[in-house]
């Protein structure tokens, strides 16, 4: 493997072989010369970049007690990262709501798309994180269990180019814990996923990252995530930069 080495300097950011690179003359700069890691930051949606959970909850529980059901706190938090499919059928076995799964994911996904149709709820400093990605030059996936529908909206509120690629719920036939979309973000980017960073605010996506092979950056948010070996801990989005993507995985 080539080696792709950035350097960092008075917080900007210069590719080697550009004509800003510094020269031997430059010891101040050669002494900051990193190995570029990672390669690609793969990211999860709701509850990572978006504040989406209090809506799922909301739609889940309007839904259940139109058809006479029980629902509780503890259910809604056993479904957070889970593949639709999977919560589809969960409510209907769990909260007595007599329709097909497919049917269950379609009523969530049209109440939850009205819920937040007139405004994206950004978790702090997720569109700084993205921007200073883009920066840089850094490849970056969106790795969701949402359906595309329900992402577009949310697509449309950011730059064109903010992802090279996107993974939804609906494009891969085995949604997390699988490792399938960390795994399809990966190739469809051509990187090795063991020198990616996935970020993530739930068990179920952690599991889903570190089993491609993935680094993974937690923000836990509505849900305790339990530590491990890949796992990397920070309570906030929020002051992160590329400067500090390498310290992180030291």
């Amino acid at each position: 493997m080539s080696l792709n080495v950035r350097f960092l300097s008075a917080g900007l950011v210069h590719r080697a072989g550009s004509a800003d690179t510094p020269t031997p003359s430059e010891p101040r700069l050669l002494a900051s010369v990193i190995l570029v890691w990672p390669d690609a930051v793969l990211l999860d949606m709701d509850g990572t970049l978006v504040e989406t959970e209090p809506y799922w909850v909301a739609a889940e529980e309007a839904l259940v007690a139109e058809h006479g059901g029980t629902w509780s706190s503890e259910h809604a938090l056993n479904l957070v990262g889970n593949n639709l499919l999977d919560s589809g059928r969960y409510i209907r076995e769990h909260a007595g709501v007599d329709l097909e799964p497919s049917e269950i994911v379609a009523e969530l996904l049209d109440r939850v798309g009205v819920l937040m149709a007139d405004d994206v709820p950004w978790r702090p400093g997720a569109l700084d994180l993205l921007a200073a990605l883009g920066q840089a030059g850094i490849p970056t996936a969106l790795v969701t269990m949402s359906y595309a529908r329900f992402v577009r909206p949310v697509l449309a509120q950011l730059p064109q180019d903010t992802f090279a690629t996107v993974v939804t719920g609906d494009s891969v036939s085995q949604g997390k814990p699988h490792p399938e979309p960390y795994l399809a973000a990966a190739r469809a980017l051509r990187v090795d996923p063991t020198r990616c960073l996935a970020v993530e605010d739930s068990n179920t996506g952690a599991r889903s990252a570190e089993a491609a092979g993935c680094t993974v950056l937690v923000v836990p948010n509505h849900v305790p995530v339990l530590p491990a070996p890949q796992r990397i801990f920070r309570d906030s989005l929020v002051g992160l930069d590329v400067a500090d993507l390498a310290g992180l995985r030291a």
